[in-house]
Formats: structure tokens, C-alpha cells, sequence
């Protein structure tokens, strides 16, 4: 038996210090070295001349519906997505159907993890108004990524608005809480102003930059209250990321590749098939999203992947429902927009692998170096391909970025140095683990 199970040769490996040509090899399913290695001391020998080797990709934002509708997504399309998009992880959003409010709802996903997801997994548990004094308990269970609170965005158990309840539900426990920050009231009041069949259009001047603003402003004035670090997902407004850059001490920020790459244009090419929650905005708050980002003041991209039947997204609007698939995409148009030069390749890196797991805290993942996983996304930087809707794993089958042609793409995705997808053929058999966290009892 060779020293080494995998040696990944010749890659121009994006590390913590920069991009260097160097061989990469895997024993137990870590990074066992960088540097150069002779292939017989291998099992497996993969060449990587001419692609880069990156940490592997995490998107923290992922709606996989499971437990719900399986004609629309499941746990075990999702995660085929990831991979078959070049992701090693995803952190799966708890509204489901039922939502993950307990810890048996908990031990119930971890229980189905091997034989149902691609790559590894992390899970939020949500805060609602049944379970918020119960909420330093879940947080420290093992796999959990964060509590996530729907200060707006949600309905029934799951809406926690009030700023009574925000500030208690703050007050228990330590790790930092996720927020979609919204203002659920001046949404409500707004939507009596609009009929059904209004331009999809105005789906943006509903949920206006003051909804964003005063919902984002009110809960990190409630984190500094208690002392609590918030993560603000989905940050869409020029407003508030120019807020939130003198909020490092208490807040860090999560940007959607939507909101990178899209402008309400789009919803005059492709109506309820553009329509999210915070919308698509205007070319100052996309530009105000690039400036952002590349300034530092940005800690993660993720997607929002939250699919919905054709059927839901063709309701006449304000009733088309909002949310848009994204898992399987989020890599290949990143890496476009760093052919673009719109971001160097190592602040991708920064933004969907270290980011993710400097946020949550995943000590194994986020960079190439000895000890740490062995996940490995290698792509192909001068490849051309254009996305199509035929390519998409999700049931609900569509992709609001079809015909997008991107520069850049995936072609392999190693999970503890095992391959998993390769020139977009699936290898083997779903293994993927519960992702650990700081703060938890770290159960793979």
C-alpha cells in the first residue's frame, strides 16, 4: 500500500499566500502536504496541469427543501447540484416542511445524511417563536451551522419581528446568529399599495432599500444591545453595506451572486423566474455590491438556492412565489466574473471557502494546507461554457441564469479526497458527513 491515498500533480494551488504550481497529496481523508511528490507514492495520481486546485467551495445559503416537496428538491438533489457545480458543502436553511425547531428534527436529518447527500453538509435550526428560550441548546448541537431568524422573509412560528422577541431570542447563546433582516412591518404595510398582475417589476419597490435598511439597522442595534455577533445575510442595498462597513465589531455579511450579477432588468426578461427576497436591484446597488466586496467589507457569497415548481413561479405577481435555484451555479459564474477581473481568484477563494469557515467556524475546511480536509474544487479557468436549464439536478428544473455563458468551470470536486464529480459525471455513491463547528459537539 502506497504512503499516500490521493496526489493531486502539477496544480496551480490557490493557497493562504498566494497561487503556486505544487503537488498536493491526501492521506486519511486530509491534506497530508504541499510541495513535490513522486507519483509511486500514490494509490492515485491525478494531473492537474493547466487547472487550478482551490479549497473546496462551500455555499452557506441553501434552501434544500427537505423534508417538503420532492418534485421540487430534496436533500439528495441538492447536494448533486452542489457537486456537479464544483461545491465540496452547503449549509441547509431550516424552513422546511415541517422546520428543523428541535433536536430530534435534528437527529432525524443527521440520520439520513450518508445515503442522501453528495457532499457535506451543515444545518441551521431556526429560531421561531415556540422554541426561542430553547435556543442555546440547539445551537450547540453538533452540525449545526447557526440559528437563523427570519425577522422578515417568513410566515407563522417561523416570523420573529418584534424586537422583544428578537432581543430574547439574541440573548440565548453565544455563537453568531444569521438574520434575514427585512422589516416585516413597513413590508406589510406596503403591500396593500399593489394588485395582482402589477409589472414583476415592482417587486423591487415593494420590498424598497428602506424595508432592507430599517430591518438591518434594527437588529444590529439589537446585537450591540446584548452583546451578540449577527451575520446579515443577502445584503442587496447600496445603504446598507455602506452601514455595515462601520459595523465590523458586531456584524459580518453574506452577498448572493444574484445581487452580483443581475439588475431589475431582469424582470422584464424573465419575471416571477426573477423574483426574490431581498429583490434584485438597480445598477447602483450592484455596483455598490462590487465596491463592497472588493473593499473587504464582504465576508461570503452564497446563492439563496430556493426552489420552487414552475406552477409557483408563474403566479401573477405579488403572488409568484420568491426565491430562485443557484447551488449548481454559483461556481461557474464567479469564476466568469474573476475571468471578467472583477475579483482576483484568491478573494473567490476568500469568499467561498475561508469565509464560510471563518464565519461559522469549521476548523477543518477553508484552505489548502496540512491537517485540514481534504476538498479540493479543480476547475478549468479557460474553459467556455454556456448554463442551460437541461444541466440543472433540482426536480423543479429551471435556472434563472440559463443561456448565461460563463468562462470557467469546474471539473472536479474531492470531498476528504474522495472524487466526487469529474467532467460532470457523478463518481460512486452519495457519502457525504454533517460538517463540524466550533462551539458544538463537532460530530461528523
Amino acid at each position: 500500500m502506497a504512503e499516500y491515498e490521493l496526489l493531486l500533480k502539477n496544480g496551480a494551488c490557490v493557497t493562504p499566500h498566494g497561487i503556486e504550481t505544487a503537488d498536493v497529496v491526501v492521506k486519511d481523508g486530509r491534506i497530508a502536504g504541499m510541495g513535490s511528490f513522486d507519483a509511486a507514492l500514490a494509490d492515485e495520481v491525478i494531473d492537474c496541469s493547466g487547472l487550478h486546485v482551490l479549497p473546496g467551495l462551500i455555499d452557506p445559503h441553501v434552501h434544500a427543501r427537505d423534508p417538503g416537496d420532492p418534485s421540487v428538491e430534496t436533500l439528495l438533489t441538492a447536494t448533486k447540484g452542489a457537486v456537479l457545480g464544483g461545491l465540496c458543502g452547503i449549509f441547509d436553511m431550516p424552513n422546511t416542511v415541517p422546520p428543523l425547531l428541535s433536536v430530534a428534527d435534528l437527529d432525524a436529518k443527521r440520520a439520513r445524511m450518508p445515503e442522501e447527500t453528495w457532499c457535506d453538509v451543515g444545518f441551521y435550526v431556526s429560531a421561531a417563536r415556540s422554541n426561542l428560550d430553547a435556543l442555546e441548546e440547539l445551537e450547540a448541537q453538533a452540525n449545526v451551522c447557526a440559528v437563523k431568524l427570519f425577522a422578515g422573509g417568513s410566515r407563522g412560528d417561523l416570523l420573529v419581528e418584534d424586537d422583544a422577541s428578537i432581543e430574547t431570542a439574541l440573548r440565548n447563546g453565544r455563537r453568531r446568529m444569521c438574520f434575514h433582516a427585512e422589516d416585516e412591518y413597513r413590508v406589510r404595510e406596503r403591500k396593500a399599495l399593489y394588485a395582482s398582475g402589477d409589472p414583476h417589476r415592482l417587486h423591487a419597490e415593494w420590498r424598497d432599500v428602506d424595508c432592507a435598511m430599517i430591518g438591518t439597522r434594527r437588529i444590529v442595534g439589537l446585537a450591540r444591545k446584548v452583546g451578540r455577533p449577527v451575520h446579515i445575510l443577502h445584503v442587496s442595498t447600496a445603504e446598507e453595506l455602506e452601514y455595515l462597513s462601520g459595523c465590523r465589531d458586531i456584524a459580518t455579511v453574506e452577498l448572493l451572486v444574484n445581487h452580483l450579477t443581475q439588475t431589475d432588468e431582469a424582470y422584464d426578461r424573465l419575471g416571477g423566474y426573477a423574483v426574490m427576497n431581498p429583490p434584485i436591484r438597480s445598477e447602483r446597488h450592484r455596483e455598490a455590491a462590487w465596491t463592497a466586496l472588493n473593499s473587504g467589507a464582504v465576508d461570503v457569497i452564497g446563492s439563496d438556492h430556493a426552489p420552487h415548481s414552475r406552477e409557483a413561479k408563474e403566479k401573477p405577481w405579488p403572488d409568484t412565489a420568491a426565491g430562485l435555484t443557484g447551488v449548481q451555479t454559483l461556481a461557474p459564474i464567479m469564476l466568469d466574473h474573476v475571468n471578467a477581473g472583477r475579483l482576483p481568484l484568491t478573494r473567490l477563494v476568500d469568499l467561498m471557502s475561508a469565509g464560510p469557515a471563518r464565519v461559522y467556524g469549521v476548523p477543518t475546511k477553508g484552505r489548502l494546507a496540512a491537517g485540514f480536509d481534504a476538498d479540493f474544487t479543480i476547475v478549468d479557468m479557460k474553459k467556455r461554457r454556456t448554463i442551460d436549464s437541461g444541466w440543472i439536478a433540482s426536480p423543479c428544473g429551471w435556472t434563472p441564469f440559463d443561456g448565461h455563458s460563463c468562462t470557467g468551470w469546474p471539473r472536479m470536486t474531492i470531498i476528504r479526497g474522495r472524487t466526487v464529480m469529474r467532467d460532470d459525471e457523478l463518481q460512486g455513491a452519495p457519502a457525504g458527513k454533517p460538517v463540524p463547528f466550533l462551539g458544538t459537539g463537532m460530530t461528523r
